[in-house]
Formats: structure tokens, sequence, C-alpha cells
């Protein structure tokens, strides 16, 4: 059967629709009535919305069926919180007739599906049928449509259902594997779990038990990152060609990367799930880096294709389901609805910055018959609703020391970070930080109450360190600061002399939002954009740098003034570090230059590594007695390996910038601080940080060793893990 789908042609086939559309058998298409004439109003204004579309589908060269595509964001069902960028809405009509043929509509329906999901910018199908009619209901299930609710339009009670284009495909996951696989080998080797042995032009890598080779060509960069070109990469087992499968290599290597047995299918699982998230990545990521060059700050977030740049198995998100992927990775730019719960205040503990008001509006609570004497808000994630709180704490439920209230009205859209959330209704209000009980990159990304309880503090404390310096403010830096944060503590769990994960399961906290500092002219963007490439391997660092007026050496340095000179100046002039790679870090952009930073996640991730500064009581959690030489780690391997290796070597193999001259521009501009700041000299001298050599602190070595749990949060420095010392790039 061969299927063809053109645009109706009105003046031709107008006699058809009207017979088609007003048969008995089409009573659900809703024109039993309709004259000739009607129909062809009816089509005429189809014909001249730029966001409907009719279509005539034959089938061996004879008309049989009627599709209509449409925008449903300009659409009857334009508002609907559970739309997305991303959706087109479906209408079919197969012809009617006295005598059907066994499976027709289904290969209709299947060619329509194939017509919308020929647009890679359609990630999904959405249908509104009427809620009586059950057969093409049933029909639309068969096909994997997702029921999501009822909804009353103008002339039905409809059945609004979702259709997830199919991103696991053969072709998408031999590219997801090869780029997953190309990773691992660089950044195993960067940590020296592997060693590739040269043989002529390519390297080599041999798996223990000798069956498995896997030989690749690579340029060898400076900080030992290993830039392998991922076309090259070959596997051969026993002797025969084989497929790439990042799965494969993990358990062929597990002997080498010292992944405890009883971990090793908690690794593998998170591998499964970052391989499905990027063939959803292929499948849907159509915006280009010359697009990213105009968006938004969210366009910008939701585009963002590799997650962390260091962490192989970075999107694992364990506990999450395909519908629960599609409606909360950031990826899929969808806008969520966060839930609230009342917890009794007497279970809570709600802490506000200095100055700080309640971050919600109390009247909520009266509306719902509550106290707000008697009871605070508590905003929890849709997921952790469904899954943990509504069974998890059952008892809480049935005492009313914890009364669920439903959705809030307003839209938010996940961040990389996955629990963060920014405020779409009101791009001005504070963002949202939520428990999340799932597994992810070596964490429970639950939130402790006990533990974020100083966190406005902390922030009051960094935030007015920050606006006094003076150096800080003609760099422009400046911090978001986490205003608010709510935990609940009255359950069971609290009660338990132990520390466990069930205790980080009901908390949220409140940051501000960038937006309301912006000047015209600056937009944002994540600092993790920099690494960015999209689907065609264009670099968006690259574009910008070529759309900016400034040659690619001065786009650096003002890169390295907002954000390398603030970070080296907090450590040397206050002891202060922060945790600044890509998503924690906002960059203010003027004409694709930066020109600014907004550090981000202070609460969790900063410290101060001294004994002898004075500290507030509510603040003396952040002070941290490291060694002399892992304090300039906080530059050397948080910004120099964490975040400027990446950038330098895409810049150096897209031939933008050589990294001998990148390298030149970062030593430069530290020397540039140095001069200005001869009070600092001492400082500079124990950090050192132009030292020969500096101590391999390895991200992956942590997570191979325990996916579960990487790092002690309360005392992180001494979990770290060495791979004897990097060469420094500015020595």
């Amino acid at each position: 059967m061969r299927t063809t789908i053109e645009p109706i042609d009105l003046d031709a086939d107008l006699p058809l629709l009207h017979t088609w559309v007003t048969h008995p058998r089409s009573v659900f298409w809703e024109m039993q009535d309709a004259t000739v004439a009607d129909v062809a109003s009816e089509y005429r204004l189809i014909e001249e919305n730029p966001h409907h579309h009719a279509w005539l589908g034959r089938v061996d060269g004879a008309p049989a069926f009627l599709a209509e595509t449409y925008d449903p964001l300009h659409s009857e069902l334009a508002g609907l919180p559970e739309l997305r960028p991303g959706d087109l809405g479906m209408h079919v009509l197969v012809a009617p007739t006295d005598s059907p043929v066994h499976g027709f509509t289904r290969q209709v329906f299947a060619a329509v599906l194939a017509h919308c999901f020929a647009d890679p910018a359609v990630r999904r199908v959405v249908v509104e049928p009427d809620a009586r009619n059950e057969r093409i209901r049933a029909l639309n299930r068969e096909f994997g449509f997702r029921e999501l609710r009822t909804i009353t339009l103008p002339t039905k009670e409809a059945t609004l259902s979702v259709l997830e284009s199919d991103h696991l495909t053969p072709e998408n996951l031999a590219a997801a594997q090869r780029h997953l696989v190309t990773k691992a080998i660089s950044e195993y080797a960067h940590e020296r779990l592997l060693t590739p042995v040269a043989d002529g032009d390519t390297w080599l890598v041999t798996t223990p038990a000798g069956d498995t080779t896997y030989t690749f060509t690579a340029e060898r960069l400076a900080l030992d990152h290993w830039a392998v070109d991922a076309a090259s990469v070959v596997r051969t087992l026993k002797d025969e060609p084989a497929d790439l499968d990042v799965q494969e290599l993990v358990a062929e290597l597990a002997e080498v990367l010292g992944i405890p047995d009883a971990l090793l299918p908690t690794y593998l699982e998170e591998l499964a799930a970052t391989l499905a998230s990027t063939c959803w990545k292929l499948q849907h990521s159509t915006v280009t880096a010359e697009d990213l060059l105009s968006a938004d700050y969210q366009a910008i977030e939701a585009a963002m294709t590799e997650g962390h740049p260091g962490f192989v198995a970075n999107n694992g998100r364990v506990g999450f389901g395909a519908d629960d992927y599609a409606a909360y990775a950031p990826e899929t730019g969808s806008t969520v609805r966060l839930h609230w719960l009342a917890a009794r205040r007497e279970h809570t503990r709600l802490s506000l910055g200095e100055g700080m008001a309640t971050p919600y509006d109390e009247r909520v609570l009266v509306d719902h018959g509550l106290d707000p004497q008697e009871y605070v808000l508590i905003p929890v994630h849709p997921w952790q609703w469904h899954n943990k709180i509504a069974i998890t704490f059952a008892p809480d439920l049935a005492r009313r020391d914890l009364v669920h209230l439903g959705e809030g009205p307003d839209d938010y859209r996940a961040q990389q970070s996955i629990r963060t959330f920014f405020n779409t209704t009101d791009p001005t209000a504070p963002y949202v930080k939520t428990a999340l009980s799932i597994q992810n990159m070596g964490f429970m990304r639950g939130l402790s109450p006990r533990y974020m309880a100083a966190t406005p503090a902390i922030n009051d404390w960094v935030h007015a360190l920050v606006a006094a310096d003076p150096t800080l403010q003609a760099l422009g830096f400046t911090v978001l600061r986490e205003r608010a944060a709510v935990g609940y503590t009255g359950d069971a769990y609290h009660r338990l002399a132990g520390r466990s994960a069930y205790q980080k399961m009901i908390a949220a906290l409140w940051r501000e939002s960038p937006v309301p500092a912006l000047a015209d002219g600056e937009r944002l963007a994540t600092m993790a954009a920099l690494l960015h490439r999209d689907a065609g391997g264009r670099s968006l660092a690259a574009a910008m740098i070529e759309s900016s007026t400034l040659d690619a050496r001065a786009w650096v340095r003002c890169y390295l003034d907002a954000y390398l000179l603030p970070v080296a100046h907090c450590l040397l002039a206050h002891d202060l570090a922060f945790m600044p790679h890509g998503e924690n870090l906002v960059l203010v952009l003027r004409d694709q230059v930066p020109v600014r930073a907004v550090m981000k996640d202070i609460g969790e991730e900063v410290a101060v590594m001294s004994l002898d500064r004075d500290l507030p009581d509510d603040v003396e959690r952040i002070r941290v007695d490291v060694e002399p030489d892992v304090k300039a780690l906080a530059l050397h391997t948080d910004v120099f390996d964490g975040v400027l290796r990446h950038l330098a070597a895409i810049l150096h193999v897209d031939g933008v910038l050589d990294e001998g001259e990148f390298w030149a521009e970062v030593a430069g501009r530290l020397r540039r601080h140095a001069a200005d700041h001869p009070e600092l000299a001492d400082a500079a001298a124990a950090y050192d940080f132009f030292r020969p050599t500096f101590r391999h602190s390895c991200l992956n070595r942590l997570q191979l060793r325990n996916t579960l749990e990487m790092v002690d949060i309360a005392d992180q420095s001494q979990s770290l893990i060495y791979a004897g010392t990097l060469d420094n790039p500015i020595a």
C-alpha cells in the first residue's frame, strides 16, 4: 500500500470533502448538517491560518483520508499547562465506506503519524477526541498515546492525549553509543584509569581479558586532555569488528575502573539512562548554535545536549519512568506546575534571609481552611508527590501534619540541575529548588531540612562580602542569594538516631532570579552553554566569537575577566571557594560577549578555607580545614580542569584559538590581577596558582567508587581521589 499526503486543493477537493465530513459515520467530525458552502468556508479559514493545515491522503493514488495538523498553542487548546514547545495537533478522518478493509485504518493512522514526525521540530503529537468516542480512543492507546485528562472544549468533552516520537531507534542508539564511548575513553584516560598505547598514528586500549581492543586517533592537549576523534573509534572483539557499546566497554574494563561488583549494575543503569537521554536529544535537538545566539535563557537551558562535561554517566535520573522523563527532563522544555503541601509549623524548619518575608502568599492557606499560624507552605516536585510523599508519608497526611493542596498556578521550567525550577509565568520571581528522590550522577537528589537551616544566613553573608569588595564590584560579579529554606521534620524518619535519604524528601528553597538585574541589551546564558555543540557539531562558543566584534583572544579575555578573576580573587582575598562549574554560573552577555558573571548554588557548595577568618555562628558550617596544596585546587581542579580544559579543547580543535594562546590568556589575566593587588602577594604565594604541577583530583573515580553517594557533602575534601599530578598549563 503506497500512501501519499498532500495539501488540500479546496477548489478540486471540496465535493469529496463535503461527502466525507457529512457522512453518518463521521458524526464525531461535528459537521453532519454542513452545506457545501459551510465546508468551503471552514477549510478556507484553515487554508488562511498559518498555524493550521489540511491534508488529503491517497492510498495507491486514490483519495482515502483527510488529515489536519495544527499548532496547539494557537488553537482552542491554548493555555493548557500540559502543552509544550514541539507539540503538533492532529485530526484524522478515514474516508467513510460501507465495505471497510481490515487493518486499513491502522495503516492510515501510522502514515499520518509518520507525516507528523517527519518534521524534526515535532516532539509530540496531541489529539483531543470526543471522550465518548471509545473506538478512536482505543486506537490512540494502541499507537501509544497517553490519555492525560478530560478537558472541556466549546463543542465537546475531550480526552487530551499525547504521543512522544520514537527516539529509541537503531540509528540514534549507534550515534549515542559512539558519542558516549568516545567520551568514556577520553575521560577515563584523562583520569588515568586507562593507559592508551601509541600504535603509529593511532592509540590502542586493550581490555584486561585481552580479547577486545579499541583503536582511535586523538590529540593530547594540556592537562592531559584527550581530544578523541569520535569517527575514528573502532572496537574489535576476538579479531572481528564489533559495535560500540558503552555498557560493554565498562563491563570489559570493570577490573581497571575499580567499580565494586555490587554497584556495577547501578552504574550500567545510569549509563543506559544517559544513552536514552542522548537518543532523545539526537531525535529532537534541532536548534542550531546560530539559533542560540538570539535565544533567551530558558531556550538555551533546554537546548543543552551534553550535561556535565567530565562525568560519563551524567544523565542517570534513576527513578524516572518514560513519562516522567518527557514531563520533567530539562531538555524537553516541558512546563511544570509544582505541587504544594501545607506542613504543620511545629514540625518544620523555615529559615528566612535578612529582610525576607515569607516567600509565598499565605492566603493560599486561608483559602484551604488552614490557619497560617499553624501551617507553612512547602513546594514539592510533582514526581516527588506522586511517587514518594503520597505513600511514604501517608501517616503524616492522615494526621493532617501534612496537607496536600494540589498544583500551584505558576508555570515553571526545569533547569539543567533538574530539581531547580525557573518561573516562566513571572521570570523575575525566585527560582524554586525542590527535593527529588531520584539517583542522579552519584547522589540521591534530596534536600536536608537540618542542613538547609543555615542556608539563607550563609547566602546573606556571602552576598554582603561580595557586595563590599571593590574588585568584585568592578568586575560586575554577583551572587544569587537563596533567600528562604523550608523542610518538614515531623515524620517517623526524623525520629531515628541515624541519618538517611528519608529525611531529605520534603524540603525546598527559594533563590533569586537573575532577570531583574539585567540592563538593556543584556541577556543570560548558563556557562555550560560555552561547551555546547549542536546536532551538527557546531560549537556555540565558536559561534559567539564569530558573531562578536572581537577576535578570539580578546573574547577569551573578556570571558576570563567575568569568570576566572572573581573566582581567583575570592580565594586570595577571602579564602572563599565556590563550586564554579558550568551549571552553577550564569553569564551575562552583551553582543555575544560575556561581560559579567552571576554565581549560584551558594548554600550547599561554598567554603571558607581558613581557620583564622571570623565567621558568624550561623555561617560557621561552611568553614573547612584543608591542606595548603588542596586549597589551590579550588582554581586548578574546579576551574582549570573542570571548565577551561574543555573550552580550550573545543576552540583548539575547531581552529578558533590555539590552546597555547588560550592558556597564555589565562596566565596573563592572573598576572594582571596580581599586579593590580600587591596587598594580596602573601596569599598569592601561599596559593601559588603558577606552581609547576598540582594534584589530579578525579570525578569519575568518585562515581565509580560509589555511584550511590560520591562524597560526604559535610566533608567533601576528605572524599577526594587523586591520580598523581597534572602539569600546570600556566606554570
